[in-house]
């Protein structure tokens, strides 16, 4: 048997959908239909199903009642070290626990650094009743992945994603972030546009797309030569590869789209230690919009990442996980906007 939705009638506003209205559909008791919504013991799990379904198909809103649960944040040890070097992590986490607060949610923060660990927070959240769900912050491994796709408990990635679909994630939308970026400097009259990032996560290999995307849309050279590569996001190994390039090649380029605002520092740095200006001479663009980019020297033209809002859209994925409707996986991509200052302008004239 399948439920049908209980509708209005033609020409009418329908009627807010009711528990009531619900199990009418179905035909089960009230209580029934509030025990299999619930996700309570003691229903049977075709009748659940038919409940659930139901609620779907008529777009009852499932009062999910998570007040008074726990959620284990998983932090990666990238996501450590960003928390202790940079802002963005610190800010993914007070968008997460000011959420929290308002469902009366408590956040228990553990560190990952390899498998072990993984599954030794894996086998906690078994063992406690009070774990609602997890979410795992900034982890791209695919074996600490695997891991988590068959627990029987919701799991969220925050700013990273599961490119096969199976776990739902929210990150910026890195992609479109990027593009956006670089079809401002192109707007400015660029064409030789470096990309400086620090390689391996799979949200900065979407910045790299987006920055090619622009250049070849606009029939520009997206070639590797344009590519700056540094091991880590410390702003001195940004100073040093730009000025490395600069003494080994000139100045063969008029902007820098960096993959994080750390290395836009850097890279001005490195542009002025040889002797020219920003933007006079290069135009520089950062990715992430860290408070102290209005104080640099330019102040720093960057891509806004909604940071608190990745924390707390998580969460809110998490709770959807645990209404119990039945529904696949979700990638959830946010976006950002721009924000001009003084460290871009028009390309010199050649």
């Amino acid at each position: 048997m399948i439920a049908k939705p209980p509708s209005g009638k033609r020409g009418k506003k329908s009627k807010r959908v009711r528990l009531e209205d619900i199990a009418e559909a179905c035909g089960v008791s009230l209580s029934t239909a509030s025990r299999a919504l619930a996700g309570e013991k003691g229903v049977r799990p075709e009748i659940r199903q038919q409940v659930l379904e139901a609620a779907k198909n008529a777009n009852y809103v499932i009062p999910t009642a998570v007040a008074g649960q726990k959620v284990i944040l998983a932090a990666s040890s990238a996501a450590m070290i960003d928390y202790v070097r940079n802002q963005f992590t610190l800010y993914v986490l007070e968008g997460l626990k000011d959420r929290a607060q308002t469902l009366g949610l408590e956040i228990v923060t553990r560190p990952i650094a390899d498998r072990s660990e993984e599954l030794a927070v894996l086998k906690e959240a078994q063992e406690d009743d009070q774990v609602a769900g997890l979410l795992f912050l900034t982890v791209d491994d695919e074996g600490m992945l695997a891991a988590t796709r068959d627990f029987d408990k919701p799991v969220v990635l925050l700013n990273s994603d599961d490119p096969f679909m199976r776990l739902s994630s929210v990150t910026p939308c890195n992609r479109s972030s990027a593009r956006l970026a670089t079809d401002h400097l192109i707007n400015l009259g660029h064409s030789r546009i470096l990309f400086l990032m620090r390689p391996g996560r799979r949200t900065i290999e979407r910045r790299f797309e987006g920055w090619r995307d622009a250049l070849l849309a606009k029939g520009l050279p997206a070639i590797d030569d344009l590519v700056v590569p540094v091991d880590d996001w410390l702003p001195e190994l940004a100073t040093q590869a730009i000025a490395e390039r600069i003494s080994a090649r000139g100045l063969d380029f008029t902007a820098v789209l960096a993959a994080g605002d750390s290395l836009a520092v850097g890279a001005m740095i490195g542009i002025q230690q040889k002797g020219f200006s920003v933007p006079g001479d290069v135009s520089v663009i950062g990715m992430d919009d860290l408070p102290q980019a209005v104080f640099l020297n330019p102040p720093l033209t960057t891509m806004h990442i909604p940071m608190r809002e990745i924390g707390s859209v998580a969460l809110d994925l998490l709770r959807d996980k645990l209404s119990g409707l039945p529904m696949p996986p979700r990638r959830v991509e946010l976006a950002c906007h721009l924000v001009e200052r003084a460290s871009t302008g028009k390309a010199p004239a050649s």
